[in-house]
């Protein structure tokens, strides 16, 4: 008993000092970390400041100064220097798909690949996609399982990757573009997800089983796509009592509600139901700009996907169906021109490739594709921070450098403002205080 008495007390001054040392690890002050920048772009639409240092402790920007401070200011402090360098807030992708990638196996993976084999591959392309300078994105289509689990390990950190914003698995319509399509009847049939609806009460219940599931926000495919194997076409697909069913569902839930949208019919429909972001926009016109305008809703172009689909299927080496290169040879010279009437007409835009249609780490390619649509450098980048931390309603978390935010941000080496291509040759990534890339 005396023994017994001996070992329960040993323990309990071990758990005491245990709980001791683990209440002085949180009350010990956070590693401050100075940021030298040459040149800072700290809040996009404003001129960029000359000789700046930023403050971070505990992965926040506290404070955002004029001129070097110097380590000796904080005690312990690390300096990192950027005074050679341009910077500016970790950019945002607002649509990727990161657990894939088109290539001449893709339709096989779709069928061989397990979710676990996906996440996997996801956690490298996210990895990827955060080196090329992205310390946000949305992915907009992926199986759920797949999807959330690695959202919820990248915010443990137990992955390198931008934070993700996720929907999981589109909401579509039986037989359309985001159901399974070109394989055989008994493959479609195993396939077909509990987000594929018919009718409006049944695509509520896709809505709210998303929630359910983990979405952070609601992704339908309000018309036909060119990358789905089946030739349907790219106009509306959803029915405007489905859409006004999903859209009223999602809000009632606390989601916002994206489309995947080419066609016009499918684009004004949505719009006109109360939709809150449109993904493409290839067909849209004079009506279309006007409801953008009228509810100041985001367009989210994706002209890097039109470029490579374009690109693949007039290629020599193209590996698309008879089905995806047809609508790829319709839409995908037309995305330019369709920005070009986008932004002359006033329409707010957020940045958006889709990555994993066109590889994942070419994301800034967008920047030059958009400048050739008629937008300023300047523009371009508050599309990738201001406009799609707006857009995806993330502003206090995202798209600027400020007191208070998180401390995402990266350098360059030239200035963005005079040639936007410099984006694609990103030298500094740090996301939430922790360096991931120093050239």
């Amino acid at each position: 008993m005396i023994q017994r008495r001996g070992l329960v007390a040993a323990a309990a001054v071990a758990c005491a000092t245990l709980l001791s040392l683990s209440a002085a690890a949180r009350q010990a002050p956070a590693e401050v970390i100075i940021v030298h920048a040459g040149t800072l772009l700290d809040r996009p639409g404003q001129a960029p400041r000359r000789n700046a240092s930023l403050i971070i402790r505990g992965g926040r920007i506290e404070a955002v100064r004029d001129g070097f401070v110097p380590a000796s200011e904080f005690a312990g402090a690390r300096v990192v220097d950027l005074s050679g360098k341009f910077v500016l807030p970790g950019l945002i992708d607002s649509h990727v798909h990161l657990t894939g990638e088109q290539n001449p196996n893709a339709r096989l993976e779709n069928v061989t690949q397990s979710d676990v084999d996906q996440a996997f591959v996801g956690a490298r392309f996210a990895r990827r996609t955060l080196m090329a300078g992205f310390t946000t994105v949305a992915d907009l289509g992926a199986t759920n399982e797949t999807i959330f689990a690695l959202r919820d390990a990248v915010r443990r950190g137990d992955v390198a990757g931008p934070r993700i914003i996720a929907s999981g698995e589109a909401v579509s319509v039986h037989g359309g573009h985001g159901d399974i399509n070109g394989y055989r009847e008994d493959i479609m049939h195993m396939f077909t997800g509990e987000s594929i609806c018919s009718g409006a009460d049944d695509c509520m219940r896709a809505v709210r089983l998303q929630v359910r599931s983990g979405a952070d926000v609601i992704k339908i495919t309000a018309t036909g796509g060119v990358l789905s194997n089946t030739a349907a076409g790219l106009g509306q697909q959803f029915s405007d009592e489905e859409l006004a069913a999903i859209i009223g569902a999602a809000h009632r839930m606390g989601r916002r509600v994206t489309a995947h949208a080419h066609g016009v019919d499918g684009i004004n429909a949505f719009l006109r139901a109360g939709g809150d972001s449109i993904e493409h926009g290839t067909y849209l016109d004079d009506e279309s700009i006007r409801l953008f305008r009228r509810e100041g809703t985001y367009l989210v172009p994706t002209l890097l996907a039109g470029d490579f689909v374009g690109r693949i299927a007039s290629g020599p080496d193209n590996f698309f169906t008879p089905a995806q290169t047809a609508k790829a040879l319709e839409a995908g010279p037309r995305m330019l021109d369709m920005v070009r009437r986008a932004h002359a007409g006033g329409v707010r835009i957020a940045f958006g490739t889709d990555s994993g249609v066109s590889a994942h780490g070419d994301n800034a390619q967008e920047f030059a594709l958009l400048v050739r649509a008629g937008m300023t450098p300047l523009q371009t980048i508050q599309a990738a921070t201001v406009n799609a931390a707006a857009h995806l309603r993330i502003s206090q978390d995202a798209g600027r450098i400020a007191a208070g935010m998180p401390a995402d941000l990266i350098a360059v080496g030239g200035d963005p403002l005079a040639d936007v291509t410099e984006l694609e040759r990103v030298r500094f990534v740090m996301r939430g205080g922790v360096v991931y890339r120093a050239e």
